[in-house]
């Protein structure tokens, strides 16, 4: 493009100002990039099982409904399962009623499901004989700063115990780490208590399980375990579905909200806000420019190639900066992913994405251009070089 340099020199012009603007765009496409792929796990999430060690069987219709005790004895003899866990979902508030902690019952077997994480072989074995005991995440007794032998109080939301009362007291029998110290995860952050325990003292379980954990022998065949685990419970009043933990984790959040309705409508905010931020600073700038427009009027540059270069200025700063921010996301979305422990998968920056953004860029960048380029087109020379 022959004008290129002028138009690169005119977005320059205030450097402050144009700086302060695109960091504004860059802001916005990154959340519109870290959404979208929040968006696309979503929708990808329970589309295969394979590839996966672990499998969450969990009630078909709702996450708060449970399963029968017996059903995991069911899913030991599916070919292709090795080990089998269960848990139940108990909530708890330290301290204060609205600091809710991730509190499970856990059969005795639920950490062995995850390598990933250690337990000293000492604290193991007394939490094991240790009907009251609870393990705690790394984090959580940093925090705190809770130290194995400690007392703990957790109040439940929904659970009372066998005197009635929602107050429970554990004792701490183990802290849980990663394996890998550089990298927290999920059961960084939890309380696993003994699902027996929770079974024999509140009134409101009895022989329920929320949810079964397998482990496959090949994860090539998960898919295939997978559909052989529901065939286990089809057409009774308990029917399951069995995915990965990934997959289950979004369904119970799609379960909670509307996530496409949400991520809409954070994105329109932001949009529109982008709209009349970057609409000021074009106005702006044609304004200030008023008798250097002239000027290249004066010289022979045609009303169309006027209104060409403003367009042009307007459509650069909105590409240039759903460029960047659209490039951070495909640096920070694996990072993220990283660091939720694989509770959350986030996508790179997929095709589908770059087009859409792109396309959006261009669009805010007409749009916003158009009435800055039109007052451009139709300057008057005589006006504009008299400074009226």
């Amino acid at each position: 493009m022959k004008y290129f340099h002028l138009i690169w020199a005119a977005l320059f012009r205030r450097k402050t100002r144009t700086i302060l603007t695109l960091v504004s765009i860059i802001a916005a496409f990154l959340l519109f990039g870290l959404l979208d792929a929040v968006r696309v796990s979503f929708e990808q999430a329970g589309q295969s099982a394979n590839g996966a060690e672990r499998l969450q069987t969990g009630a078909r219709l709702s996450f708060i409904e449970t399963l029968p005790f017996s059903l995991g004895a069911q899913i030991e003899r599916v070919p292709g399962v090795s080990a089998v866990a269960y848990a139940n979902w108990f909530g708890g508030a330290y301290q204060d009623a609205h600091n809710q902690i991730f509190t499970f019952a856990v059969s005795p077997n639920y950490i062995d499901m995850y390598p990933e994480f250690v337990l000293d072989a000492a604290q193991r074995k007394t939490w094991d004989t240790d009907l009251n005991g609870v393990v705690v995440g790394s984090v959580l007794a940093k925090r705190y700063n809770w130290k194995v032998g400690d007392k703990l109080p957790l109040m439940s939301q929904i659970f009372p115990n066998k005197e009635g009362s929602k107050n429970w007291n554990f004792t701490i029998d183990g802290i849980l780490h990663s394996k890998d110290p550089n990298q927290n995860g999920f059961f960084d952050a939890i309380v696993l208590m003994h699902w027996k325990n929770f079974d024999e003292t509140t009134p409101y379980n009895r022989g329920q399980v929320g949810w079964y954990i397998s482990h496959v022998t090949d994860v090539n065949q998960s898919d295939r375990v997978a559909k052989a685990i529901d065939a286990l419970s089809a057409n009774s009043d308990h029917e399951t579905k069995t995915q990965t933990e990934q997959a289950a984790s979004a369904n119970w959040v799609k379960q909670m909200m509307n996530i496409g309705l949400i991520v809409t409508s954070i994105m329109g905010a932001v949009f529109f806000t982008l709209l009349l931020l970057t609409g000021n600073t074009m106005m702006q700038a044609v304004r200030e420019r008023t008798s250097e427009l002239a000027v290249l009027k004066t010289i022979g540059f045609s009303n169309t190639s006027v209104l060409g270069m403003v367009l042009a200025e307007s459509v650069l700063l909105l590409v240039l900066g759903g460029v960047i921010g659209l490039g951070l996301v495909s640096i920070l979305a694996p990072a993220i992913s990283s660091g939720s422990g694989g509770m959350l998968h986030l996508p790179s920056v997929g095709v589908g994405s770059w087009v859409l953004g792109i396309a959006l860029a261009l669009a805010i960048g007409f749009v916003v251009g158009a009435l800055p380029a039109m007052r451009a087109m139709r300057l008057n020379i005589v006006d504009a070089l008299a400074g009226r």
